[in-house]
């Protein structure tokens, strides 16, 4: 039977893995909570870069390695494309698709921390939802900015900046409260899609607040692409006898 490997860290990631064998592996990071109830292995930490994870497809006889890491894993995501075609094992990977505009937004689109920077000269009081990048800004913060920064872990923060480590699923009466006790007046997050985070964009449409919305890096084509846990878990049960 085919052995997998699953790399995550994401909510779509973990229903997953609920479905795993004791054979399969879930692997993680090392950032944010690890599930201890399983029934799959759990590995927790990087591989090394691409011949790392190579070496460990090869030597664990992995048959599968699903991708449904975050969409921003850009270099997790070309490390595992890469070692998946010199390890000839099979490489699929779990893609939501990108949240789009809808009627009521302003959205201004960036590439890279200079243009989140840029963006934000004009506004007061921005909450970043990006993670910890945020963090290593912290003493740049200009003297007429104060900022909310919502990332996995709690920080410290600073005497110009709150940090909130929290994780979602969010809902929109909770983001209606957070945007309201910092007094927000933009956001700032990656285009990540999926249900989970996006509630903080409606309530910048209710609030008519623009969005600071960071690009999609470019990800490596896989054997097969899903937009959705559900899809994937389908294919999975219809290939089940044969993996």
């Amino acid at each position: 039977m085919t052995r997998i490997l699953l790399l995550g860290g994401t909510g779509d990631a973990l229903q997953i893995a609920r479905t795993l064998r004791a054979s399969d592996v879930y692997s993680l990071a090392g950032i944010g909570k690890v599930p201890v109830d399983l029934a799959c292995a759990v590995r927790v930490g990087g591989f090394g870069g691409a011949h790392g994870l190579h070496t460990y497809l090869v030597n664990e006889r992995i048959g599968l390695l699903i991708d449904a890491t975050h969409p921003f894993a850009a270099r997790i995501s070309a490390n595992a494309a890469s070692a998946c075609r010199d390890a000839q094992v099979r490489y699929w990977a779990l893609r939501r698709a990108p949240w789009q505009p809808q009627a009521g937004d302003d959205w201004h689109m960036v590439d890279n921390w200079p243009q989140i920077v840029s963006a934000l000269t004009r506004y007061r009081r921005p909450l970043f939802t990006l993670g910890r990048e945020p963090l290593g800004h912290l003493d740049e913060i200009p003297s007429d900015q104060y900022w909310v920064v919502r990332c996995l872990e709690s920080h410290a923060g600073n005497a110009r900046a709150s940090v909130i480590g929290a994780r979602g699923p969010f809902t929109i009466d909770g983001e209606r409260a957070l945007f309201a006790s910092y007094d927000i007046d933009v956001i700032v997050t990656k285009n990540s899609g999926g249900s989970a985070t996006a509630a903080k964009l409606d309530v910048a449409r209710e609030r008519g607040l623009p969005v600071v919305m960071t690009r999609r890096p470019e990800l490596p084509p896989a054997d097969r692409e899903f937009d959705s846990p559900a899809a994937l878990l389908q294919t999975l049960r219809e290939l089940a006898p044969h993996r």
